[in-house]
């Protein structure tokens, strides 16, 4: 249950306008901020359990202020800037920018109810700029995980600008002689991959983001959602490869985002560019909007029955042109 409500008033300048969503890690709000007129905002709440021994609690209230201020530092176009954190009552708060516009995953039920597929390219154009935002993450000094990238944590404004939202209490997490901050908890269980069930106890990397952006392209692409990690190590019999839901994708992007859902880290892409360059190539939907996609290599043309059957019209109509030469 929130515990705010509308027209309730935050540290004398935040006036909450509505409840937006209530995850593992605390309840979002939408704000007014009564400094800056017309300025909107985001503000998550997690509250600590009252039960929680007194010294805990004064630790995470410490790590919350110390790893919040690593959020604050960050600027980038894809990720909504953290202006504010703060503490009031037995509860904690972090104000970002509120970002207008819908999530990915409403965007796809309503193509789903169209009986439509997203198209991949709006898919592949939104990709970019969400690589992007990640690349920016892990190149952090420690680097950044978000840990739970999944369709409705991904909003695409007005504009045309996608922005990876819902960050919340960070971690540091300490995994061999790593250091690595944690901007979520432990995700959610479709798009989270083996090493992440664990909690802050197994070993995440920028891996485990990858294998998270690879399930929500599986989701987008296909209004199906994939199945869980652990579902897939019991039964690897169960797994279905994309275009056998939507033939309409290209061999390569199907090639890649399977790469990237690989059930262990090693047999992923080592990096979000790896990634990023294995599904779009030189594909620049920035400066090239009319382009196509991203040729299909031989061996992706050669994959596809409908390719094999153009293939052989072709070297038909090539035959024949040439006996017709000939004749003359």
């Amino acid at each position: 249950m929130s515990t705010l409500k509308p027209g309730d008033i935050l540290k004398e300048r935040y006036r909450i306008s509505r409840f937006i969503s209530r995850g593992g890690m605390g309840s979002i709000y939408q704000a007014e901020d009564l400094r800056l007129e017309g300025r909107q905002c985001a503000i998550k709440e997690v509250r600590l359990d009252p039960s929680l021994p007194q010294d805990t609690k004064k630790q995470t209230r410490d790590q919350f202020q110390r790893e919040a201020n690593v959020l604050a530092r960050l600027d980038h176009p894809n990720l909504p800037k953290v202006s504010d954190i703060f503490t009031e009552g037995r509860s904690d708060f972090l104000v970002m920018d509120f970002v207008p516009g819908k999530d990915l995953r409403t965007l796809m039920v309503e193509a789903r109810q169209r009986k439509e597929f997203l198209p991949e390219r709006d898919v592949l154009t939104w990709t970019k700029q969400i690589c992007e935002a990640l690349m920016f993450l892990h190149s952090q000094q420690p680097p950044i995980l978000h840990r739970d990238i999944k369709p409705s944590n991904l909003k695409l404004t007005p504009n045309g600008v996608v922005k990876l939202v819902d960050f919340g209490l960070v971690k540091i997490l300490s995994t061999d002689d790593a250091t690595i901050t944690i901007v979520q908890g432990r995700g959610t269980a479709l798009y989270t991959p083996l090493e992440q069930y664990g909690g802050d106890t197994g070993h995440t990397d920028a891996r485990s983001d990858i294998y998270a952006l690879g399930a929500t392209l599986y989701h987008l692409l296909t209004n199906t959602p994939p199945l869980e990690a652990r579902e897939r190590f019991l039964h690897p019999d169960r797994g279905v490869h994309m275009r056998e839901i939507n033939a309409e994708l290209s061999p390569r992007t199907e090639r890649a985002i399977e790469w990237a859902i690989s059930l262990h880290p090693d047999h992923r892409p080592e990096s979000m560019s790896v990634f990023r360059d294995a599904l779009l190539g030189t594909w620049n939907p920035d400066t090239r909007p009319r382009s196509s996609l991203p040729p299909p290599s031989f061996a992706d043309v050669i994959s596809s029955a409908r390719e094999r059957v153009l293939i052989w019209i072709s070297a038909g109509l090539v035959i024949l042109s040439l006996i017709a030469t000939l004749n003359h």
